[in-house]
C-alpha cells in the first residue's frame, strides 16, 4: 500500500502525529465550512500546527483534501463471509457508509471536479485513492479463485484488465448511486447490484 502522504523532503523527520492531526482537522473543516471556505490557515489552527508545516507536506488545498479523504477509504476491509457475493456486499456497504459521511462526500466531489482541469491532481487521486483501494479487488479475486468461485487467469495482462474493470464497475456504481443520484445504497440495492454484477443481466433475469 502506498504512503498516505507525499514523500518526505530532506531535513527534519515527518511527525506522524502532526500528519494525523492535520488530516483530521481537514475533514472537520470540510464538514463545518465546506470546500469553498476551507483554508490551510484554518486547518493549521485546528490541528495546532504552523501553516508552514502544512506547506512542507502539501502543495495546496487540493492535495491536502485528497489525502484527508483517502485516509477514510483506508478504513475499508474486505470481510470473509464465505462467498464472493457476500464478501462484495460487505465491502460495498462499508464503501457506501463512508460516502454518506459529509467530509467524504464534499471532499471527493470537490477534488474530482477540480481534477477535470488538473492532470496532476487527477493522478494524485488515482494514486492515493484508486490504486490503494485496488487491494480489495485483488484480495477478493484471489480468495474467490481459491474457493473455486472464479477461474484462474494465467495471463497477467488479462488479469490486470479484469481487476481494473471490477473496480470501475463497483466504485462507479456506488459513487453514482450515492453522490450523483443521491439515493441510498442500502442492503436491498446492494444485493440487487451484486446479483447483476456476478450473474450479468441475462443470468440475473433468469434467477427467481
Amino acid at each position: 500500500m502506498q504512503s498516505r502522504t507525499p514523500a518526505s523532503r530532506t531535513g527534519r523527520p515527518r511527525s506522524a502525529a502532526a500528519d494525523t492531526a492535520i488530516l483530521a482537522a481537514t475533514r472537520e473543516a470540510l464538514v463545518e465550512l465546506g470546500w469553498s471556505k476551507l483554508t490551510l490557515s484554518d486547518v493549521a489552527t485546528r490541528a495546532g500546527v504552523a501553516k508552514t508545516t502544512l506547506y512542507r507536506r502539501w502543495a495546496g488545498k487540493n492535495e491536502l483534501v485528497v489525502d484527508a479523504v483517502a485516509e477514510l477509504f483506508d478504513e475499508l476491509e474486505l470481510p470473509d463471509l464465505g462467498s464472493l457475493a457476500a464478501d462484495i456486499e460487505g465491502v460495498v456497504l462499508q464503501f457506501a457508509a463512508i460516502l454518506a459521511r459529509p467530509e467524504a462526500r464534499s471532499g471527493l466531489m470537490a477534488v474530482v471536479a477540480e481534477s477535470t482541469r488538473d492532470d496532476a491532481l487527477r493522478e494524485r487521486i488515482r494514486a492515493s485513492i484508486v490504486d490503494r483501494q485496488m487491494r480489495l479487488v485483488l484480495q477478493g479475486r484471489a480468495r474467490a479463485q481459491h474457493r473455486g468461485e472464479l477461474p484462474p487467469e494465467p495471463d497477467p495482462e488479462q488479469a490486470a484488465r479484469t481487476v481494473d474493470l471490477i473496480f470501475d464497475m463497483v466504485a462507479g456504481a456506488v459513487v453514482h448511486r450515492t453522490l450523483v443520484s443521491g439515493k441510498p445504497a442500502d442492503e436491498e440495492w446492494v444485493h440487487s447490484f451484486i446479483r447483476i454484477l456476478l450473474l450479468g443481466l441475462v443470468g440475473a433475469a433468469r434467477t427467481p
